[in-house]
């Protein structure tokens, strides 16, 4: 994803953040490339003090860390950390799709909720057919999560995650790269989450949505681990 200038707005500390998590996410910038805050500065077509603050944030969320004595470099992904984040998301995703499901079973989900769900899957099977770069299959993947969360009555689980999209973010931009794997997700994965939801099937979905996640994570966790292998 090229990262195109923006206009200087209230929220523009938050627009550069957001474009440099989107960038790290999807390999624009990779791990261990250095930034520095004139060479984004150039590229957004903005000043450098919003930049400073945007790398900052991005210094606590991990995602940049110091790189000799004056600059900054992409962080790199560590396995055991994406395993962990993947266990917890794969407890707060299942007992998500449960209570999705439970609430289609108790009635207590408009046809117009339950429907909101097909829209977000069938917009993830679409991108095939639009041939989408990787930062439309990211916005997918969290689009189709993140209306879960809401179907489960449950705000916290949603609150809870936000705090680790940046890192979500990356891991699934390694994932979605593999565009076979993409499919087994949307056609498999994904199909199966939303089919037992809808069908208020409670402890399928609740199975679904943990090995998804757990899944994503051995897939990942797998990958990095071949990727030091081969620098080794």
């Amino acid at each position: 994803m090229a990262m195109q200038p923006i206009s200087v707005t209230p929220i523009l500390i938050e627009q550069i953040h957001l474009r440099l998590v989107d960038a790290i996410a999807d390999g624009t910038l990779a791990p261990g490339e250095r930034v520095t805050q004139q060479d984004l500065a150039a590229r957004f077509g903005v000043s450098r003090q919003p930049i400073s603050h945007a790398l900052q944030l991005l210094r606590r969320q991990e995602l940049v860390v110091e790189h000799g004595k004056r600059g900054l470099a992409v962080a790199e992904i560590e396995p055991k950390r994406i395993s962990d984040l993947f266990q917890l998301r794969g407890a707060l995703d299942g007992l998500a799709s449960r209570l999705a499901a439970a609430r289609v079973a108790s009635g207590a989900l408009t046809p117009r909720e339950t429907a909101r769900l097909r829209e977000r899957f069938a917009a993830g099977l679409a991108l095939a057919e639009a041939a989408s770069g990787i930062h439309a299959w990211i916005e997918a993947d969290i689009a189709f999560h993140t209306c879960i969360y809401d179907l489960s009555g449950n705000p916290t689980i949603a609150e809870t995650i936000a705090l680790q999209w940046p890192h979500f973010k990356r891991c699934m931009g390694f994932v979605l790269a593999d565009p076979a794997r993409r499919f087994e997700i949307w056609r498999g994965e994904h199909a199966a989450i939303v089919g037992s939801i809808l069908n208020g099937d409670v402890a399928t979905a609740l199975r679904a949505a943990e090995e998804h996640m757990l899944r994503a994570g051995a897939n990942v966790y797998a990958r990095l681990e071949e990727k030091a292998d081969a620098l080794r």
